[in-house]
């Protein structure tokens, strides 16, 4: 801990305004673009850091660090972590802003560093790859039944800034929302509008010189422009956030591809041999809340939040996996397509499999299949489904309950299961605290918000939980 503590110090001697309100500092947060968000992300976790190492207690005789705070004595670090962020948010808030001024301070005095980030392109005309549309009506496009589309395509992109721009032009013009995000790699999107727009999508996607796709890597639910609030398209690292270098684990290193009926029939020989079968693991590599409302019979179903945490849980839990046939699937595919080359690179498989176009292509192969409840999905909806099993419980009275609201107490994210009982009893937050904190927020003065809530679904969930 020594050696990642040293860099922090740096933090903890800079002028910290203690006027300045968390409501302005959230405030400005709002209003920064992608890259100074994570600027400012990135200076929250180091002034966390740096806070946490001043509150080490260094008179200890022995080796084992321990941290003194609020006239309390902490032995874990996962003590002092929860303390300071529970108890000293505002401290942080201060610290964080003038770490990200410093920041930009340093910025400004490297030009040259600014120029490498400046994106230089040659013009191109994007306008020969949005389709013509003069001979449909406004109506058409707007009104009427729609349809989500789920896709994502890996390619070299040699300037993503092109796509991107192209794919706002083509998704404005046909009225559609969602997100879809471009890098070097490929591109991932979830796009919603009228059965007109998302066929012309389809056709724009498909004739693209630099995709080359067919109409079914596209999976396809009932739905609209109305399932997201919005358009949002943007340029990143990766088409889907592992938090891992794609030039360091790259696609091409994925598993097998398995078409439907071939995962089905190794799923279905697992499930014979019963617990007699020690030798496949067949992984859910989405996130908790995902695999919670719907899974595959038998499977294994890490309790993480986020896919940037699959990673460190492959790496904390490698004995699980030594010598075994692993079969893994996530929505849609892609989540398996990184997951599977990071699986591999560990070298402790004996093989590793992934369900070609996810559980969306495997229900409609199969909606009566082994895979049972609903289908979680990132836009509106929250879910979809294709059988009528519910194998989740509500969060307090433990009735069956699989559809998802999102948590009451302003600032909290988490999404919560309460049945239409107990929602009209008042329990519409994700946990006791939330709950609590929502029947005194009216009294609460705004400087006292939370940035981010914390609460018992946050505060009691290992980040990385061990399965071995």
């Amino acid at each position: 801990m020594a050696a990642d503590d040293k860099p922090c110090l740096e933090f903890m001697h800079l002028e910290v305004d203690t006027s300045t309100s968390k409501v302005n500092g959230l405030k400005q947060e709002k209003q920064l673009s992608a890259s100074q968000r994570r600027y400012y992300s990135f200076c929250r976790r180091k002034s966390f850091a740096a806070y946490v190492v001043s509150k080490r207690d260094d008179t200890q005789v022995d080796s084992r660090s321990s941290w003194c705070c609020c006239g309390q004595t902490f032995k874990e670090h996962s003590a002092i972590h929860k303390h300071v962020a529970r108890t000293h948010d505002t401290e942080i808030q201060q610290l964080t802003q003038a770490t990200y001024k410093c920041l930009l301070n340093q910025l400004e005095e490297e030009p040259e560093a600014q120029q490498l980030n400046e994106h230089k392109s040659e013009p191109v005309d994007i306008s020969v790859w949005i389709p013509e549309t003069g001979h449909i009506s406004e109506e058409q496009l707007q009104n009427g039944l729609g349809t989500v589309l789920l896709y994502y395509h890996y390619c070299q992109l040699e300037d993503p800034h092109v796509i991107c721009a192209w794919q706002k032009a083509l998704c404005e013009k046909l009225h559609l929302t969602g997100k879809v995000r471009v890098a070097t790699e490929g591109i991932n999107g979830t796009v919603g509008g009228t059965n007109m727009a998302t066929d012309l999508y389809i056709e724009a996607m498909c004739s693209h010189p630099l995709f080359k796709m067919d109409k079914e890597d596209f999976k396809t639910s009932d739905g609209g422009a109305e399932c997201f609030t919005d358009l949002r398209i943007g340029v990143y690292k990766e088409i889907v956030p592992m938090g891992v270098d794609p030039d360091v684990i790259s696609y091409q290193l994925a598993g097998v591809h398995l078409e439907p009926e071939e995962f089905h029939k190794e799923v279905e020989a697992l499930l014979a041999e019963g617990d007699s079968c020690t030798d496949t693991i067949l992984l859910d590599c989405r996130n908790f809340y995902e695999s919670k409302i719907g899974q595959f019979t038998r499977c294994l179903a890490p309790d993480i939040r986020k896919f940037s945490y699959f990673p460190d849980y492959v790496d904390q839990n490698l004995e699980l996996f030594r010598d075994k046939k692993v079969l893994m699937y996530c929505t849609g595919g892609i989540r398996c397509e990184r997951g599977s080359a990071y699986l591999r690179s560990k070298d402790v498989c004996k093989e590793v499999y992934q369900l070609k176009g996810g559980i969306h292509k495997y229900l409609e192969r199969y909606p009566e299949g082994f895979y049972r409840g609903k289908l979680f999905v990132f836009d509106e909806r929250y879910a979809i489904s294709s059988n009528s099993d519910v194998i989740s419980d509500c969060r307090y009275c433990s009735s069956p309950w699989d559809k998802y609201e999102l948590c009451s107490t302003q600032f909290c994210c988490q999404l919560v299961l309460s049945c239409p009982s107990c929602r009209q009893n008042g329990h519409t937050a994700c946990c006791p605290t939330c709950q609590t904190k929502g029947q005194t927020k009216s009294e609460a003065s705004p400087a006292v918000l939370h940035h981010k809530e914390e609460c018992e679904c946050t505060g009691v969930r290992p980040r990385i939980p061990q399965d071995v």
